[in-house]
């Protein structure tokens, strides 16, 4: 018999990645690589950014992430060479526009869209400011692509805090990308390579959030935020790796 309407499939929780040991710069360039990547594919960017992260992935040096790391950024580039700026747009608009897990505002994965997601996207703007840099581009702070830039450009420990402390979100995002089979999954696959381990309490909370989603009421949310709200010391040097803004549509 037919039917209309079934209940939602959760998504299935996958296996903790193998973290791969980097360094600083290595790190770096994954983060800046991954950011780019992970942004819209504007019609009037696509081919030049893909060059750019390809370029960085091709170069011999310090800066070269492991391969395991390496290898699955080139492998998005290569499916994104491949369906072309078009497909790769259609595509990230049924995935991140259209899906509930698939989101890239990491405070959404914590608060949800309730009365604290104001104060959660602040304390990102306020970590920002923190580590000494401000936005250029009309874009929320929370934005995966901008904390991922963030830990490139800068290496503060601040950026650090953000991605550990989001670390469920960032999980169930990757779950759920792999779930769609989605080329996407690769490249926040390759962030989770870069980050620590991830213990049982943790892991815990990443099968309740894959099962449950992101919250949806207020009724119940924490008052307090998973996060750092408070301004970290910015490190002393400069960034191990530097992309050219207009390498960034």
């Amino acid at each position: 018999m037919t039917t209309f309407v079934r209940a939602p499939r959760a998504a299935t929780p996958l296996e903790p990645v193998t973290p791969v040991e980097v360094t600083a710069p290595q790190r770096a360039t994954a983060h800046m690589v991954a950011s780019l990547l992970l942004d819209y594919p504007a019609e009037d960017g696509f081919d030049a950014r893909l060059d750019a992260c390809a370029a960085a992935l091709a170069t011999e040096g310090d800066a070269l992430p492991p391969e395991p790391v390496a290898a699955a950024l080139r492998s998005f580039i290569a499916v994104a060479r491949e369906r072309g700026q078009r497909a790769m747009a259609e595509h990230y608009v049924r995935l991140f526009d259209q899906r509930r897990r698939c989101c890239l505002y990491l405070t959404y994965y914590a608060v949800g869209d309730t009365r604290h997601r104001g104060a959660a996207i602040l304390a990102f703007k306020q970590a920002l400011a923190a580590a000494g840099y401000e936005m250029t581009e009309d874009e929320l702070p929370d934005y995966l692509p901008v904390v991922l830039e963030l830990s490139a450009r800068s290496g503060d420990e601040v950026a650090a805090a953000l991605l550990s402390s989001h670390r469920e979100g960032i999980e169930v995002l990757r779950a759920a990308l792999a779930d769609a089979s989605s080329p996407y999954a690769g490249l926040v696959e390759a962030v989770s390579m870069t980050l620590p381990p991830i213990d049982e309490a943790t892991a815990q909370r990443i099968r309740a959030l894959v099962s449950a989603g992101p919250p949806t009421e207020t009724v119940g949310v924490t008052q307090t935020l998973p996060f750092p709200s408070t301004p970290v010391t910015r490190l002393p040097g400069m960034p191990a790796w530097d992309m050219s803004q207009e390498s960034r549509p």
